[in-house]
Parts: C-alpha cells; structure tokens; sequence
C-alpha cells in the first residue's frame, strides 16, 4: 500500500461508516480522488463491501493438490495381460489438502483453494475434509476429472506401476487465483504446494509480496521444482527434501557439509527460512538474517505403519508451531514429532491429531 491508501485505510479503521467526502475533506483531496483510492483496496481485498468493512486476517490458506488416492495390493507377483486377484484401499490425499486438514485438527481457521471435477471423487473429499477446512473458494469445473492417483503393489509392497490422473490442475490458473484474490491478501499464512503452474505459483508469490502476507512453498516431488517461482524473494518459508534441494540448487548432497550448502543456496535465492529434510538423517533448518543452521535429529525407534502423509504432517506441524508463535526451534520439534506419529498411523492424517495430543507427545519426545 502506499502513503495514502494507508491514510484512508487509518480513517476507515477509527470509524467505517464515514462518507467518502468525509474522507476526501480529512485528506484534502478530491472526493473522485478518494473514490480511486478506495476502488484500489477493494481490489485488493483490504476493504470489502459497504460499511467499508476490514476483514481479520484470520485463516490460513492452502492452494494446491486435493486428490483421491487408491492403492491396489496384489496377492500374487503381477502378471501382465489378465486380471491380478488384488485389496483395495482408498484414501483422500493431496499435499495441500493434507496439510490443510492437519492444520484444521490444530485449531486453525483453514480455506482450501484448489479446482476439482464434478464428480463422485470430490464428493468424497468433501466429505472428509469440510469438518476441518472452508471449501467454498474451490472450483468444479464440468468435464474435469478431480484428481486421483493409483498405485499398483506387489505383495511385498513395492510399486508395480501408478497412474496419476492430475489434468484438473491446468486450470489452478493466475485467473483464478485473481478471482480469489481478497482470500490471500486476508490470510495470516499461505501455503502453496507445486500442483500449480510455475505462472501461477509466481502470480501467488508476487500477490504475497504485494500483501505482505508470510507465504510458505511445499514442493510436492523433484520433477515439481519445475514449477518453482522465478526466485525466492518473498517467500517466507521454503520446506523441502534433499531430492528435491538437489534439483533446485544443483548440490549433490552426500555429507552434512554439503546439506549445510544446500541450505544456504537456498536462502541466498531470496527466502527467508529454509528447511530441509533427509529421512533417517533429520532435518536442517536455518534462516537468511542470522544463517545459523539448526540440525535436528530424527526420532527413533519409530515403527512405520506407512510413509504415506508423513511429510505433509511434518510440514503441518512445523507451521503451526510458526503461526503458534514458537521459536524455530520448537516449531521444527512440533514437525518431527507429528510426522513420527503419523508413520506409526495407517491414515495420511491421523484422525487422534489435536493441539493437546501434539504437545503431549512432544513432551515425551522431548
């Protein structure tokens, strides 16, 4: 905003019912000149409506991925070209779905800003996901399929072939993103996974930086850092793997000195806090004022029911921790702990999730 439309913002703050030639008179402007300056705030999103109305900025909004993923367990090693006698299990996922929801479990005011088919499979994700986010910005669109992924196992659970079904998500477009505008510039936190475009993830990063909402970035896999933002400015928090900051920076990472680099390429790109995760060997985040670097081990002795949402769940944790108001240090501790707990869970997100369980269990891996 510029001087003067936080000057109009200030006087509609103390009292919203005033005229605009009330304002334009305080200001010693013309009233068409005030009229401009109120047109730019409600495109924004600053003001919305009659009595100029100034939204709290209270949720946290997560734009990416909401999928239906089923998983196919044969009884018998493949065989190509008949019918393989199989178990199926089906689960909602989606990275930003998943984090979503997890925050949800937290206590958090969460909307979910995603497109979707009409169909059956977003009918199901609605149904598990509305008791813990608002879905009302998310767009079906006729002749789409929502999104799914399908994976085929042998019986010693190893992939045999997958199918991702994911086309929707050329239309997680800046159009409408625009459309949606005013959820963004009213949110305390986006969180944007890499579903999107690379046009549309820079159009979601430069609304940020105009809003001066923190925004967080979750690549979803290595060939996704394809759609990564022109540069890292602005973004607040850049959560990713070690495959996926191999990919970024060019850094092949074998020892902890070169995970150290990795680290701090990234926030020498523009963010300002980095994390990077490497399974068994931990997490190291540091961030771009201080670049003092913070390794945190993994938790032990963790029995792994399955791996599915366990990053999500770390991200989620760590977040909240951030938004909590916790120092880094115990915001990564909150990530750790929540993923553990979701490895030893059959769910992508454990449905035992809430803000007392997590910090109970962080006191007992303290």
């Amino acid at each position: 905003m510029n001087e003067k439309e936080q000057l109009v913002l200030e006087l509609i703050r103390k009292n919203p019912f005033l005229s605009q030639q009330e304002i334009a008179d305080e200001m010693r402007l013309s009233r068409p000149a005030v009229a401009n300056l109120i047109s730019g705030l409600m495109k924004k999103g600053i003001i919305t409506g009659r009595a100029y109305v100034i939204p709290e900025m209270q949720k946290i909004v997560c734009i990416g991925g909401a999928n239906v993923d089923r998983k196919f367990h044969l009884k018998n090693e493949e065989q190509l070209g008949t019918s393989n006698p199989t178990t199926a299990t089906v689960a909602i996922g989606g990275v930003a779905r998943n984090i979503a929801e997890n925050l949800g479990r937290l206590g958090h005011a969460v909307k979910l800003m995603t497109v979707a088919g009409q169909d059956a499979d977003w009918e199901l994700i609605t149904t598990y996901s509305e008791p813990f986010m608002d879905l009302s910005a998310v767009q079906q669109l006729p002749g789409e399929s929502t999104g799914s992924y399908s994976a085929v196992l042998d019986p010693h659970g190893e992939l045999v072939i997958a199918m991702a079904t994911m086309n929707v998500y050329e239309s997680l477009t800046p159009d409408y993103i625009s459309l949606n505008e005013r959820h963004i510039a009213q949110a305390s936190l986006v969180i944007m996974d890499l579903n999107c475009s690379k046009p549309t993830a820079e159009f979601i990063r430069q609304l940020a930086v105009r809003h001066e909402i923190p925004l967080a970035i979750v690549p979803v896999s290595s060939p996704k850092m394809a759609n990564m933002p022109d540069t890292l400015e602005g973004v607040t928090w850049f959560i990713c793997n070690e495959d996926e900051a191999e990919s970024y920076t060019g850094i092949q990472i074998d020892t902890k000195e070169d995970w150290e680099k990795a680290v701090l390429a990234l926030l020498d790109r523009g963010a300002e806090h980095v994390v990077v995760t490497r399974g068994s060997e931990g997490v190291m985040a540091a961030d771009r004022q201080s670049k003092q670097i913070l390794h945190a081990e993994a938790i032990q002795g963790v029995h792994v029911e399955d791996v599915t949402g366990a990053g999500d769940a770390f991200i989620s944790g760590l977040l909240h921790g951030v938004v909590t108001g916790w120092p880094n240090d115990k915001a990564v501790h909150a990530g750790r702990v929540n993923a553990a707990k979701t490895l030893e869970s059959p769910s992508t997100v454990r449905p035992e999730l809430t803000v007392s369980q997590l910090e109970n269990e962080m006191e007992e891996y303290k």
